[in-house]
């Protein structure tokens, strides 16, 4: 089932749009994907930061505002463990739901392989619309090199974010994550990791990933609501690869 426009669909229900309309077109659409820890209420599943998140986008576009009540009442309608909130240019909504990775476990445990794609920018990166197409193809690509991750990268080789999440590196017994201004996703995992560090008395350093500072790495990884915190233990770059331990003694930051 998914809810659209202010209607719960049934199962096999199909979705009808305009061959004008915009979301088809352009992919003019909003969307912010959470992962539903017990209830929407829940501290873990961060329903107002999602929320917040996507009016500030709606203002920087100028787009129609949805019905707030119906986006909630959607998103308690779908009983699954992420659901994902899609809101058109008009002030329509829709939401779907799937439920976790089924590896999610063991990736978390043993890592990921990620594979470093070209310099490329995602289009209009400080926000989340539908326009996905340049990370949905890098995952395409990195699947190919024996990858489930792709790092993006801007004009000057500055590591920027994966093509699901933000990404993290261990040094000098603290975190880092690259900035918002290099143009990236302000993740709402990564806000909360960050929250969490400072609560602890831990620093981030959110600086510029170029080759100097990945190379003191001794730990990187890549964060998302869904995924929470995985951990990449092999970055393939051109014709390089990078290996890094699964350490334990390196603190990894928590979500409950």
């Amino acid at each position: 089932m998914f809810w659209y426009d202010g209607q719960l669909q049934p199962e096999g229900s199909s979705l009808s749009l305009s061959p004008t309309d915009p979301a088809l077109l352009y992919g003019a659409t909003l969307f912010t994907t959470l992962r539903v820890y017990e209830s929407l209420d829940h501290h873990q599943t961060q329903w107002s930061d999602h929320i917040d998140r996507l009016k500030s986008s709606l203002q920087a576009l100028g787009w129609v505002e949805p019905d707030w009540d119906r986006v909630r009442q959607g998103a308690q309608s779908i009983d699954s463990a992420v659901r994902r909130i899609t809101l058109f240019s008009d002030g329509r909504e829709m939401v779907t739901g799937r439920e976790l990775p089924p590896d999610l476990a063991d990736r978390q445990q043993q890592g990921i392989i990620a594979w470093v794609a070209p310099s490329e920018r995602r289009s209009l990166p400080q926000h989340k619309t539908g326009n996905y197409l340049l990370p949905w193809q890098c995952l395409q690509r990195a699947a190919t090199h024996g990858a489930q991750e792709a790092i993006l990268l801007d004009a000057q080789n500055h590591w920027l974010e994966t093509a699901t999440g933000n990404l993290w590196g261990y040094a000098q017994g603290q975190w880092w994550t690259p900035p918002l201004q290099d143009g990236i996703l302000p993740g709402i995992a990564r806000q909360q990791i960050i929250r969490r560090l400072n609560s602890q008395g831990t620093a981030v350093q959110e600086l510029p990933w170029d080759g100097k500072t990945i190379a003191q790495f001794e730990a990187i990884a890549y964060s998302n609501c869904v995924v929470e915190f995985v951990p990449i233990r092999q970055v393939i770059w051109g014709d390089r690869s990078h290996f890094y331990p699964l350490s334990t003694s390196i603190g990894r930051p928590n979500f409950s």
